[in-house]
């Protein structure tokens, strides 16, 4: 639930950057959650009364949500170093959302793991003092 709060609260529109796999599959697993449940509860609610203005709560919902899904969507092709543009080609959006992203920080950022290679590197080597 924390990543899908981290999405929608302090990266709501941010399409710069980076988002590993467990932020964009955790955000998509709630906002599926979500979703489903709105669409059952507004269906149920119509079906108790007869007022089909009810059926749009989860319209309200999924726009309300489309823009950090989006922008959730962009920063994981950036992670795997692609443009978002990317997230227009079905089969191959899905291909990369699940490979795993680019180690150190590549032209969209540094990497969300927080793990730079290059201090990973350096470790334990030898300090010369000039």
């Amino acid at each position: 639930m924390k990543w899908y709060l981290k999405v929608v609260k302090e990266n709501y529109a941010n399409f710069q950057g980076r988002a590993r796999r467990q932020e964009y599959w955790m955000f998509t697993l709630f906002h599926l959650i979500f979703f489903y449940a709105l669409i059952f509860i507004s269906g149920l609610l119509v079906a108790l009364t007869e007022s089909a203005a009810l059926v749009f709560i989860y319209v309200i919902y999924v726009l309300a949500t489309l823009v950090p899904a989006l922008a959730v969507a962009v920063r994981r092709m950036h992670d795997v170093g692609k443009s978002g543009w990317y997230i227009l080609i079905p089969i191959y959006s899905f291909i990369l959302a699940v490979t795993e992203g680019e180690k150190g920080p590549n032209q969209y950022g540094p990497d969300p793991k927080g793990a730079d290679l290059e201090e990973i590197n350096e470790i334990g080597k030898p300090e010369i003092e000039a």
